[in-house]
């Protein structure tokens, strides 16, 4: 019992700082936390331990502080998730099977039926599902375990993305790194791939600023 009330604490704290609902440089307070999910502050101190060797919070003097939404750190992060969802799509196309890919395809499809009006966290959800198919292609627990870190490190910068390019282009893009998959052709791949999930500096400084006037305005002031 006290493990899987652990384990909620964990997964609690956990989508507060991928959604920032820890605002960026806040110094949390255990009892507060504690108080907020009705837990005591032991399973609060583990998980938030743990929030920091997952990357979500920096250690102070007296706690913990959430990590500040920062555009270098951000750059890095989205240079980690191309290198790992590279290294995932040169072993898929050694190692997926033909049923694998046209599972990939048949769950594509589906995904395109997304209402227009779907919340962009589900239609981000939905992306990752078709990116982690491909970690599963390649048949690499270390690597696809390191692909999830670095989608929930960026999940928040996802969704403000998300919004700025649309659906469509992303869905477009997935079919064109599917074809060269299904096609073993690993430089149409690689390059479909890069030219998808790669953000430039100047659009992840914008994603930040938009992400920061979710945070701390009201929604009236952000629309």
């Amino acid at each position: 019992m006290r493990r899987e009330r652990g384990s909620g604490v964990l997964e609690a704290l956990r989508k507060m700082a991928i959604s920032y609902q820890l605002k960026p440089g806040e110094r949390l307070s255990e009892i507060e936390l504690s108080q907020r999910l009705g837990v005591s502050r032991t399973p609060v101190r583990e998980a938030l331990a743990r929030l920091v060797n997952d990357g979500f919070l920096l250690p102070a003097s007296r706690g913990f502080v959430r990590r500040p939404l920062d555009v270098q750190e951000t750059l890095d992060l989205y240079e980690a998730r191309v290198a790992v969802e590279s290294a995932c799509l040169s072993l898929a196309i050694q190692r997926a099977t033909d049923e694998e890919i046209a599972q990939a395809k048949a769950y594509l499809a589906a995904s395109q039926k997304a209402a227009p009006d779907t919340p962009v966290e589900q239609l981000v959800e939905l992306d990752e599902g078709f990116h982690l198919r491909i970690a599963d292609m390649a048949r690499n627990q270390e690597l696809r375990r390191m692909l999830g870190v670095l989608n929930e490190r960026i999940r928040f910068i996802r969704w403000i993305d998300m919004e700025n390019v649309g659906r469509n282009a992303t869905q477009k893009e997935h079919l064109q790194i599917l074809k060269a998959l299904q096609a073993r052709d690993e430089a149409a791949a690689q390059q479909a791939l890069k030219a998808h999930i790669g953000l430039r500096k100047e659009q992840i400084v914008e994603a930040i600023a938009k992400g920061l006037a979710r945070i701390y305005l009201p929604p009236e002031a952000v629309r």
